[in-house]
């Protein structure tokens, strides 16, 4: 509910901090006192279009903050969190007009858009007068209301769950049909390619191994004459190691004859034969490396040049063959499996629309029901409201072809205002006061169905009195017991009935050069006194304050 409404600088306010309680709330004053100013300030802060008018004159900007409590269970706070803003104990919603046009919205302190502010304040407050049919123009929300009366949500979400489930399977169906289609304008060079591929044989990684093998090889063929040459020089006949042994073990016979002088030198030779040796190791090593099949250079090189054709061809990495290959042959399998995957699809589309259509009929029928018992009930709350020879009708259009996820029903509330004339929508064939009265009737029925938790009800009594008044007071405050309700007012009988009662006045200011507008709760006398000003104008006698008396006691009984 609404706990407190602060308003800076809009109009002819310049600051005003009001707090609200629950049950009914009216608020009263003499024309012209700013009433119209209040609640176009209330809905500016529920996302209503801006105004640069409805600045102060002399301010740069005006400011309208509206603080709500809600239970835990609220669509709100499914919207405020889709919205990517956190949620507390209490929902603040404000919105500032610069008088340049232009304004800014926010939740719970954070930037906003004008549109979330207004899908949030949608389902926090309706604002219902004679001239203010946002809450019931849409026909959808006609089929929002019945549903939530008949206690119908639980089927209208599972008539949703299964509409998205054939929705899904239809669009199943339809992508295959489209890859199998897609497959056979192609397969032809589908099977080539696998054909193709599978003859190639493509691994992942073979390129860069084919590649690195081809260089070796071709590199080997240049230096394996000057590896040979070198190991002739080494071991072959021409070789000085033979010589050089024979001269060794002649100085190590001659050693002991000269030690100092052979020993040094036999060490230098042995070293230096040594490393001959360890040279000729490692030359047949490079020969033996470098010696290879010149069939298989060849080999590697056809392979090779095969590979890399192909992958131009298919215009894929030659990494990527094998996966190809792979596409290709799923693609082909698909195909040949495309028919029977198809039935199989086709019947579940069948299925999943056999079940919805099913819910949808259920639906419908109970729509049915709950329309006749909502048409008795609103019935029954319009004699009181002096439209006892109007006929109120939720009229059901449905229609297979308009199938939808809320099921293939059309619902909007009809009236007939007098015998004889020609019912249709409410919105159309109810004059101003008739409206009024007849959401008012709406209301007290759905109260604690699909209502939101705020309702306002602006001048609904013009035109009327007495009885009238009196009726529509007392529904209001039905009404009030199971919803927030606020009422802008003219009718003493109305106002009798008020748990919360504020008076809205002009406050000349500087002399008399500038007028503010005042919003105070009153009580007791004053309470009194002002249902006494209603009953009886500019002068209040003393005949006003008895008989503003005994409504109040009246209404309290």
């Amino acid at each position: 509910m609404l706990t407190r409404l602060s308003i800076r600088d809009i109009v002819l306010i310049e600051r005003l901090d009001i707090d609200f309680g629950t049950g009914l709330s009216v608020l009263t004053g003499e024309t012209g006192a700013g009433k119209s100013i209040l609640l176009d300030a209330f809905a500016l802060a529920l996302g209503a279009r801006g105004d640069a008018g409805l600045v102060r004159s002399g301010a740069e900007q005006g400011q309208v903050t509206a603080a709500f409590e809600l239970p835990a269970a609220h669509p709100a706070h499914a919207i405020v969190e889709a919205n990517g803003i956190s949620l507390e104990d209490v929902l603040v919603l404000r919105r500032v007009q610069l008088a340049d046009g232009r304004t800014r919205a926010f939740i719970n302190d954070q930037p906003a858009s004008v549109q979330a502010l207004k899908t949030v304040g949608a389902a926090l407050v309706e604002i219902h007068g004679q001239h203010d049919d946002r809450a019931l123009v849409d026909a959808s929300s006609h089929r929002r209301l019945l549903d939530a009366y008949g206690g119908l949500l639980g089927p209208v979400a599972e008539t949703a769950r299964l509409w998205e489930a054939h929705k899904a399977a239809r669009v199943a169906l339809d992508e295959h049909r489209a890859r199998v289609a897609q497959a056979e304008r192609e397969a032809d060079w589908l099977r080539h390619a696998t054909d193709e591929l599978t003859k190639l044989a493509p691994e992942s990684g073979e390129e860069a191994a084919l590649a690195a093998r081809r260089t070796t090889m071709m590199q080997a063929e240049k230096v394996a004459g000057d590896l040979r040459d070198a190991l002739e020089a080494v071991s072959g006949p021409k070789s000085a190691v033979p010589e050089l042994a024979a001269a060794i073990r002649r100085l190590e016979r001659r050693q002991t004859q000269a030690p100092g002088l052979i020993e040094p030198a036999v060490r230098s030779l042995d070293a230096g034969l040594a490393a001959i040796e360890d040279g000729r190791a490692h030359l047949e090593a490079a020969l033996a490396a470098a010696d290879h099949d010149p069939n298989e250079l060849e080999k590697s090189e056809a392979r090779l040049f095969a590979l890399r054709a192909a992958a131009r061809k298919y215009h894929v990495a030659a990494d990527d063959l094998a996966a190809f290959a792979e596409r290709c042959r799923s693609e082909l399998e698909a195909l040949d499996a495309g028919v029977g995957h198809i039935e199989k699809l086709e019947a579940a589309v069948t299925e999943t629309e056999s079940r919805y259509r099913a819910a949808a009929r259920a639906l419908s029928a109970g729509r049915a029901k709950a329309a006749q018992k909502l048409d008795t009930a609103v019935r029954r709350e319009l004699g009181p409201l002096k439209l006892e020879r109007a006929r109120f009708s939720t009229e059901i259009e449905s229609d297979a072809a308009s199938a939808g996820p809320d099921g293939v029903d059309r619902v909007e509330f009809w009236a007939q205002t007098n015998p004889g004339s020609r019912p249709g929508p409410m919105m159309k064939v109810a004059s101003g006061g008739e409206l009024a009265r007849f959401m008012l009737a709406l209301k007290v029925v759905l109260a604690d169905r699909g209502s939101a938790p705020t309702l306002v009800f602006d001048e609904i009594d013009t035109g009327v009195g007495g009885a009238v008044a009196d009726a529509i007071g007392l529904r209001l405050a039905k009404l009030a017991a199971r919803v927030q309700v606020m009422a802008v007012t003219h009718a003493p009988q109305v106002a009798a009935r008020a748990d919360n009662h504020y008076v809205i006045s002009k406050d000349a200011r500087d002399r008399g050069k500038r007028t503010a507008t005042q919003v105070a709760q009153v009580a007791a006398d004053h309470r009194r006194e002002e249902i006494a000003r209603m009953l009886a104008g500019a002068e209040i006698t003393e005949e006003a304050r008895a008989a503003a008396e005994r409504l109040i006691r009246s209404a309290a009984g």
